[in-house]
């Protein structure tokens, strides 16, 4: 029996995604939850997985295509193949990963269920649940990071998988006369790269001198394919000037008590292996200042008329992935001491790092705190994650002369950056916001008598 899988709606309205990479061949033999192969979406990277057994006759689409939701992806020859979806018979591993994702093989699927984790025995769906693999980035009105350059599309030979590659690399081996195969690839998953192929030098090429003429041509310029992503990226960015009036203050906090605590306490939150950083009093104080200015934590519901203010404080945090910029949420932030937030941000800075946040780790922001001082730079006006009111920059610390008491001391100030949706919030309680996150910064111990 022949079953068509069609490409699942994985959520928040998806329309499309590219195909990253197959990780199967026509005439191979799958099992239920095994890999077939990795989508980028305008929310996130996913690997979809195999709703049946059986064997692949068909694949729709070659690395870099965009495929519709609704279209096929593979089709599956399951007849004598073994135990499909819903049959209640897998055990192990594999029906852990794939129970209750019936939605998908009737293509109507709409939700997320996590395939990476087990689904709780007895646990109810979401409605037109549909199966993902690990989001390496996501987020509705998230900063998104862009992924890598895209494959290449020549069909890979019978029965093995193709090595990864750019357009650009496919095009510049053949033309150097180089078996790709035999290039060691520097970007993710192993892709080869356009450098790959500058660096890689075997005998005859060095005989023939190809290698430095080619070299010299393609330098000029490089194209690379707008992502799923990056588009996504570019809309929304547009949709929040757009639709947002944005307005941004500036002010300068003396933190010298908040870096004593910092520096006290720092080995005791390492022994515990868990790093201390200004980060956690700042995701504090502003969810504390939050709960006395509720405008900021709210949002604009023009088509209802209407305002719709957030009773819970859930924090996004701008996390410099290797791949660009991602906003993680810590939840319920004002009911979390600063040790819970410490850890919290490192587990989250971990999981951007290695590409593993899932879509739950990005949702349902109230408010975002971008720390580029980390970085380097000390005012910035940062843009509203829309719908959201507004988001919070942390410049780079700075010693620096100050007056305390009638005399010039060495202060260390903190630059902070407010932009709000003035649509929302007006100049008088926007300054009064900064003024109370002010206070709690140069006054650590006032967290503690506001809980």
């Amino acid at each position: 029996m022949r079953f068509t899988f069609n490409f699942p709606d994985l959520g928040e309205g998806l329309e499309e995604g590219t195909i990253l990479e197959w990780f199967v061949s026509e005439g191979e033999f799958v099992k239920v939850g095994d890999s077939l192969v990795q989508m980028e979406t305008d929310k996130v990277v996913a690997d979809i997985p195999s709703p049946k057994s059986g064997t692949i006759v068909t694949r729709y689409g070659n690395v870099g295509d965009v495929i519709h939701v609704g279209s096929p992806l593979v089709e599956i020859e399951t007849e004598g193949a073994g135990k499909e979806l819903g049959s209640g018979e897998d055990t192990g591993e594999n029906a852990e990963r794939v129970e209750n994702i019936q939605e998908i093989a009737d293509a109507d699927t709409q939700g997320i269920v996590k395939a990476d984790q087990p689904i709780p025995a007895g646990a109810e769906p979401e409605e037109g649940a549909a199966v993902v693999g690990t989001m390496e980035v996501a987020g509705e009105g998230a900063l998104l990071a862009a992924s890598d350059e895209g494959s290449g599309t020549d069909k890979p030979d019978e029965g093995l998988r193709k090595v990864l590659a750019t357009p650009v690399a496919r095009a510049m081996a053949k033309e150097m006369g180089i078996d790709i195969n035999n290039v060691p690839g520097s970007g993710p998953s192993g892709r080869v790269k356009k450098e790959d192929i500058l660096n890689f030098k075997s005998p005859s090429m060095e005989m023939s001198g190809r290698a430095e003429t080619f070299k010299t041509e393609v330098e000029d310029v490089t194209y690379k394919p707008l992502t799923q992503i990056r588009k996504t990226i570019a809309k929304n960015m547009l949709h929040s000037k757009h639709n947002a009036a944005h307005m941004s203050v500036f002010e300068e906090v003396e933190i010298s008590v908040l870096k004593e605590v910092v520096t006290r306490y720092k080995p005791k939150f390492a022994d515990k292996e868990v790093k201390l950083t200004y980060l956690s009093f700042v995701v504090k104080a502003v969810a504390q200042a939050l709960k006395q200015h509720p405008q900021l934590n709210s949002q604009i519901d023009t088509e209802n008329n209407r305002m719709i203010y957030r009773n819970r404080y859930h924090i996004a945090i701008a996390v410099d992935a290797p791949d660009g910029l991602v906003a993680p949420v810590i939840r319920d932030a004002d009911r979390l001491s600063i040790f819970e937030i410490a850890r919290k941000i490192g587990e989250l800075a971990q999981k951007a790092r290695e590409r593993k946040l899932v879509l739950e780790d990005m949702k349902e922001g109230s408010f975002t705190i971008t720390s580029f001082g980390s970085i380097g730079g000390i005012f910035a006006t940062p843009v509203i994650n829309y719908p959201q009111a507004g988001i919070l920059g942390i410049g780079r610390i700075l010693k620096t002369p100050i007056v305390k008491d009638d005399e010039i001391v060495i202060g260390n100030i903190m630059p902070v950056s407010l932009t709000v949706d003035h649509r929302i919030v007006d100049g008088g309680e926007t300054t009064r916001f900064v003024k109370r996150v002010m206070e709690y910064l140069s006054d650590p111990v006032s967290l503690l008598m506001d809980e």
